[in-house]
């Protein structure tokens, strides 16, 4: 008895089948969200799933904005924030990637071990200690203090190091050196752009790590006009006789936003980033 083959057709409708239903899955939460932005709070207490928007988006931006913080300067905070953080994350960490890789010198293996080993250490375990630093210097409120430390980032300095063995030809760097190049124009004019699909990946995952962060900002953050975005968010809760869900979804769609703009932006690196700097590592 024979049996008929599947030809390559079948297949390929099946794997659209299966992406289509995978982004039907992946869309859905963000579609109820935004959804939910548009509906009173007492449709969202009787139906907290719909797929229709309602007409409670305006009444849900007043009550947002009617609240003793500003959403507007806290969306500014977390743009500036996020942005400065993930380039001093993606300059510093590919700076120090380059000096691994390129230069030969004693402690090279060592001090690579060691940026590993402090992979290891949860940053809650040292916020204690950072918070007292910064509460001695009387900088508490400056946002400086939350995009400093990211200067420090050992999975990406990993990941960078993984990228650029295979990706940078050291003949190149000697090649510069001959012709009278120094080592920062060979790093920002030759380096840097080979990186490039690393940098984008890198920058995305910073970025939302970034914009995401919550526990450092309610840390180090009293001052209302410093307040970031999930800050006012988780703020939006705390009323005593209502809690307002429209406007929370509301304050979560706008946080949102820029991650998918970000994401958007720089997604076409994102699999020739993932699959060089960490397969050809």
């Amino acid at each position: 008895m024979h049996t008929k083959k599947r030809t390559p057709v079948a297949y390929l409708i099946i794997v659209y089948i299966l992406c289509i239903l995978l982004a039907a899955l992946s869309i859905f939460p963000f579609w109820v969200m935004v959804v939910n932005a548009t509906r009173s709070t007492t449709q969202i207490q009787q139906h907290a799933v719909s797929l229709v928007p309602s007409s409670y988006l305006m009444n849900n931006l007043r009550i947002l904005l009617g609240k003793s913080f500003n959403p507007a300067r806290g969306f500014m905070n977390s743009i500036i924030i996020s942005v400065c953080a993930t380039a001093c994350s993606v300059y510093f960490s590919t700076l120090t990637a380059y000096g691994i890789v390129v230069y030969n010198w004693k402690l090279k293996r060592a001090f690579f071990t060691f940026i590993m080993a402090i992979m290891m250490i949860p940053g809650q375990v040292t916020m204690i200690g950072y918070y007292q630093m910064v509460y001695k210097i009387h900088m508490t409120n400056n946002l400086l203090m939350l995009i400093l430390p990211a200067i420090q980032a050992p999975a990406m300095v990993f990941f960078m190091r993984q990228y650029m063995i295979p990706a940078l030809s050291l003949e190149i760097v000697q090649s510069a050196r001959i012709d009278g190049a120094k080592e920062f124009y060979i790093f920002n004019r030759i380096a840097l752009p080979i990186m490039k699909p690393a940098i984008a990946t890198q920058a995305i995952f910073s970025f939302v790590t970034n914009w995401n962060d919550l526990f450092r900002p309610m840390v180090l953050l009293t001052d209302q006009k410093n307040y970031t975005m999930p800050i006012m968010v988780s703020l939006l809760k705390g009323d005593i006789y209502k809690t307002e869900f429209g406007s929370i979804y509301l304050g979560l769609t706008l946080t949102v936003l820029p991650l998918f703009v970000v994401y958007f932006l720089l997604s076409k690196y994102i699999i020739a980033g993932v699959a060089l700097g960490s397969v050809k590592g």
